[in-house]
């Protein structure tokens, strides 16, 4: 009995460690894997680079270039009156990069971002790409 339960657990433990190609772990990735590269370049344009690499190739890409001013936060003291200072009014630049692994037949098989800014709770990269 004690060898079938180690055996189970051991089984089980295996299991956790293996990983889906298949399943999107984010935003982007739902929303461009499975489709065409050039349909991505062409709607954002195209990679700054290009490795291949067995039968894949990473192309980097970058863009959506953006400055975006926040406002400047203050205390609330009620009645629609402003306290004190809390963060001073800024300019955010915003960008993103993402590499994208693109299979011979040039179907996007994964995305990922490299570079990227939370905007609250989406990044920027998602807003941006997955954004339709």
């Amino acid at each position: 009995m004690k060898f079938r339960v180690i055996t189970m657990a051991g089984l089980t433990l295996a299991l956790a460690g293996c990983t889906t190609t298949g399943m999107a772990t984010n935003p982007i990735e739902a929303r461009w894997n499975g489709q065409k590269a050039g349909t991505f370049f062409a709607k954002f344009g195209p990679p700054t680079t290009d490795t291949e690499t067995g039968g894949t190739t990473l192309y980097t890409w970058r863009g959506g270039y953006k400055n975006r001013a926040v406002p400047a936060v203050y205390e609330d003291l009620g009645n629609g009156k402003k306290g004190k200072l809390i963060t001073p009014a800024r300019s955010e630049y915003l960008r993103c990069e993402v590499q994208l692994t693109v299979s011979p037949d040039y179907v996007i098989r994964g995305i990922r971002p490299i570079v990227d800014k939370r905007t609250g709770g989406k990044s920027y990269c998602e807003e941006f790409l997955a954004g339709d």
